[in-house]
């Protein structure tokens, strides 16, 4: 009887969520940029991939703010940015999962 050998979970299998539910300290990749929906600027996909939110991107929350509409710090590359919630939702990405030892 041959043992089962753990299979690593491919990135399409991985749900992929907005920025703004990450929850603070954890990491992630961007996957994509876009208007979250139709209220959003066109423009704000490029606005925020000229700051760095570019697919394959590693980004992390470093801050949220007291209230529940403050804007949160996000960490990408080596700059940190303020980001309102109505543009993180525009972000989607991928949850890193944590190493094992």
């Amino acid at each position: 009887m041959l043992d089962a050998i753990p299979m690593p979970v491919a990135t399409s299998e991985i749900a992929d969520i907005p920025l703004a539910d990450l929850r603070p300290g954890a990491s992630a990749r961007v996957v994509s940029v876009a208007g979250a929906d139709s209220k959003a600027p066109a423009e704000m996909g490029r606005r925020l991939a000229e700051l760095g939110f570019l697919p394959g991107e590693a980004v992390r929350i470093v801050a949220r703010g007291l209230l529940a509409r403050a804007p949160i710090a996000v960490r990408i590359g080596t700059g940190t940015f303020a980001l309102r919630l109505f543009e993180a939702a525009c972000i989607r990405v991928c949850p890193e999962q944590p190493q094992l030892p």
